[in-house]
């Protein structure tokens, strides 16, 4: 049973000791990964910087400098409003004795990153503990998540947080009206980017670069590849400001999706017109022919589905007659469409559900005129993961649509 007391923000609000786990559906807002940045940031030590509280991972932590014991404050920006039904805190792994916060307050607002706060938590946390969690003591919509860690655990010197989490539905984010393709000058060269639905595809001028990927609203999330073999590769996510002018974001190194981000990835619109690379054909169908060409499958992350179901989301509908072209253009080919799921849910569920999706891109690529003798069908579930399963862009790469020639 958990433990609750009452303390006072401006009226008695009550805080649970121990929340209840998240329901099915809920993610973590508060992440890098779901497009959360910090736009106010207190002092940091070194390398201990502000995006490892939103990394998703317990082992890398926020420090201040040596002194700035009490009174951090730090603001977070989500990419679209949303209500925050839990917080998390983890605090395991602090290097310090005493140096773990311990008395912390949450404002949430939806006016500015500086006016309109309200408090929805305050609490005192254990010492060496991760996953210490909290129900928010009021549910109202926010876009700025204010934090202010008020103390530590009686270290003198030194303040450590290692992860600040908040859990709730992600919210249906409305997208940008003329869409995101063109030119953008990047952090590594230009950046030619084609939105086909919600599907992406588009190079950039630095070591061969390549990607793939989808977008929600303002947020993209890509698979970049580097190297003319495609071998170096990893996620990325980045946020477009509302105008669609520019981004920001960051990118992982595969396999390093649970740490601190390898690096930013910023751009600045250049040019609606969206060029191209020497190694880049051009187009969701392009790629997907000379992908099945060279090593006979592809992923898929355009396609998307409804939570929990086979039905396709309209947005997929370009990206789905981008694959009818390609078969058009290779009436030879015959192809097993796979359907992958994340861990989340249980294991025949998920087989069941990741084989109905793979069975409706089947009916309307035959709806589209391509024979179905031509096309087999295979669920596999959460039992073929492309990346960890214990971050939300782990789990984003992991739903996904294979294509394989038979």
């Amino acid at each position: 049973m958990s433990r609750c007391r009452l303390l006072a923000l401006s009226s008695l609000l009550i805080v649970c000791a121990t929340a209840t786990p998240a329901p099915a559906g809920q993610v973590n807002l508060l992440s890098l990964q779901e497009g959360t940045f910090p736009v106010v940031e207190p002092e940091s030590y070194g390398s201990w910087v502000v995006e490892a509280l939103l990394d998703d991972s317990p082992e890398t932590g926020w420090a201040c400098p040596e002194g700035k014991i009490t009174g951090n404050v730090f603001v977070f920006e989500m990419a679209a409003e949303a209500t925050i039904d839990r917080f998390e805190f983890d605090a395991k792994s602090v290097d310090e004795d005493g140096a773990g916060a311990k008395e912390v307050m949450v404002e949430v607002s939806i006016t500015s990153k500086s006016d309109g706060f309200t408090p929805v938590l305050q609490a005192t946390l254990a010492a060496g503990r991760d996953r210490q969690a909290f129900d928010a003591a009021k549910r109202v919509p926010a876009r700025w998540v204010r934090l202010t860690i008020r103390t530590n655990q009686g270290n003198q010197g030194w303040t450590e947080l290692f992860g600040f989490r908040g859990y709730g539905e992600r919210p249906p984010v409305a997208g940008l009206p003329e869409g995101i393709s063109g030119t953008y000058a990047t952090s590594y060269g230009d950046f030619h980017v084609r939105q086909q639905g919600s599907a992406l595809v588009g190079c950039y001028e630095y070591d061969s670069g390549v990607m793939d990927g989808a977008i929600e609203g303002r947020v993209m999330k890509i698979t970049w590849f580097e190297k003319e073999d495609r071998s170096e590769r990893g996620p990325a996510v980045m946020v477009f400001t509302p105008d669609g002018k520019a981004f920001r974001g960051f990118w992982w190194r595969s396999g390093n999706e649970a740490k601190l981000p390898d690096g930013e990835w910023n751009g600045t619109k250049k040019s609606a017109a969206v060029g191209g690379c020497p190694h880049w054909s051009g187009s969701v169908s392009g790629e997907l022919t000379k992908t099945l060409s060279a090593t006979g499958r592809a992923r898929i992350y355009g396609i998307l589905f409804d939570l929990d179901s086979a039905t396709i989301r309209p947005e997929s509908k370009p990206v789905l007659d981008e694959v009818v072209a390609s078969l058009k253009a290779e009436p030879t080919w015959q192809l097993t469409i796979e359907g992958h799921t994340d861990s989340t849910g249980a294991a025949e569920h998920n087989r069941v559900l990741s084989q109905q999706r793979a069975e409706s891109v089947k009916a309307y690529l035959g709806a589209a005129g391509i024979d179905p003798a031509r096309l087999q069908t295979a669920g596999f579930g959460a039992t073929q993961p492309v990346a960890d399963n214990s971050t939300e862009l782990g789990r984003s790469q992991n739903r996904r649509v294979e294509l394989v020639r038979n």
